[in-house]
């Protein structure tokens, strides 16, 4: 085995792959210590064309915002098996468009490969079986249910937020043995036991009044204005604290809604969401899985509003189906069910209690151990011999269908 970094791989489209980077990253130096090996986070974006890197990451937002129908669809063609001809013309884009990709990865020379995005385990893997890269590659998928392009053999392990996820890889061909249900890494703050009443201390809100979190997501989609609007209405005029993520414009114009309303807070990027979720009664959000997870951990009820169809609308269904959230199916009932639920703290306290019991706080502990045991050797010849993973589509080359890694040597 190489004696180069681990490098854990993602892509920014969408905030929470990256997020999820950073916490296995952060978990790793926890768990090592100091034998910590060297470890790089790398967006995969990053390293191909600049036209590729625009129509991948701005046309996910695009279609979310303007059409978001549309994304469902895409999403589940994308998860039908036996596309040979639609994925050998995407995977032939991709590969064109991330040939310094390729490269980076052969100058590295790493040990181990953690992937949080499918886009990265697509590459690594295509490299594979083409015999231009030789290391393991763990894939962490960040959402409750997986999906057909997150199967990418050869993989050494997959990680996965849920049994429900384990079981869907599963149906595509991955062996038992080669999936980990660890839940989707969050930062090691969220471990913390602060109190509510402490948290709302370091952040300066009020003590006497409920607190209804704004979740805009990292890159600030959705119909924002609409829905601060509406909290603003809320029964008994709860503080209305607003994360806006990395969108100054989106901000910018949330200003001129709240109208210096001293019932509304405004924040852009903040490294202490696990302060603001402590701190909060509930949260209104769209169901990211990074987001829910967060939230899970921190004992937050969800009120989710507008799940983008595809994966955000699996999110919410398991959200609900475990009691942990709460849904609003339209805007007009917003203020209607906020406050409701406000003034019903049994139903709060059910809501907490429910993300309690789903709540993965370790999972990116879980990640990282499994890791540095993999590169410590003793496992690893034993998942070269055993771990096996059919092709997740119909009428591949047996090559795709070879065991998971090939031995370095």
């Amino acid at each position: 085995m190489s004696d180069g970094p681990i490098l854990i791989l993602s892509a920014s489209a969408g905030a929470g792959h990256m997020t999820a980077a950073r916490a296995i990253e952060q978990a790793l130096s926890r768990a090592a210590g100091d034998a910590a090996p060297a470890v790089e986070v790398i967006d995969v974006l990053q390293h191909t064309s600049g036209l590729f890197r625009t129509l991948y990451a701005g046309g996910y937002l695009a279609i979310v915002n303007r059409a978001p129908a549309a994304m469902g669809w895409l999403y589940e063609m994308m998860d039908r098996p036996g596309a040979r001809v639609r994925d050998a013309i995407r995977i032939g884009v991709q590969n064109i468009c991330s040939g310094r990709v390729a490269a980076l990865l052969r100058e590295r020379r790493p040990r181990l490969i953690i992937n949080t995005h499918f886009l990265a385990a697509e590459l690594v893997a295509q490299l594979h079986r083409k015999g231009a890269l030789d290391c393991p590659q763990f894939t962490v998928t960040t959402d409750f249910e997986t999906h057909r392009l997150w199967v990418q053999p050869p993989t050494e392990r997959y990680f996965t937020a849920t049994a429900e996820g384990k079981a869907y890889l599963a149906s595509f061909g991955v062996a038992a043995e080669a999936v980990v249900v660890s839940g989707i890494p969050v930062r090691a703050e969220f471990e913390q036991a602060v109190d509510r009443a402490a948290a709302r201390s370091r952040l300066g809100l009020p003590m006497e009044r409920p607190i209804v979190l704004m979740l805009c997501g990292g890159f600030g989609v959705g119909p924002a204005e609409q829905v601060l609007t509406t909290l603003r209405t809320v029964p008994g005029r709860p503080q209305v604290v607003v994360i806006c993520g990395n969108n100054e414009a989106l901000r910018n114009r949330l200003a001129r809604v709240a109208r210096d309303d001293s019932r509304v807070t405004i924040h852009g990027f903040t490294n202490d969401m696990h302060l603001f979720m402590r701190a909060a009664d509930a949260a209104v959000t769209k169901p990211g899985g990074l987001t829910a997870s967060e939230a899970l951990v921190s004992g937050l009820p969800l009120v989710i509003l507008n799940p983008i169809p595809g994966q955000e609308a699996r999110n919410s269904d398991y959200l609900l189906e475990n009691g942990a959230a709460i849904k609003v199916n339209s805007l007009r009932l917003l203020a209607q069910r906020v406050g409701a639920l406000l003034a019903d703290p049994a139903r709060i306290a059910a809501l907490r209690a429910a993300a309690g019991r789903i709540a993965r706080p370790a999972a990116a502990m879980t990640i990282a151990n499994e890791a540095l045991r993999f590169i410590g050797g003793g496992e690893r010849g034993a998942a070269v011999e055993s771990v096996r993973c059919a092709s997740p589509d119909e009428g591949k080359s047996s090559e795709q269908a070879a065991p998971v890694h090939r031995a370095a040597s």
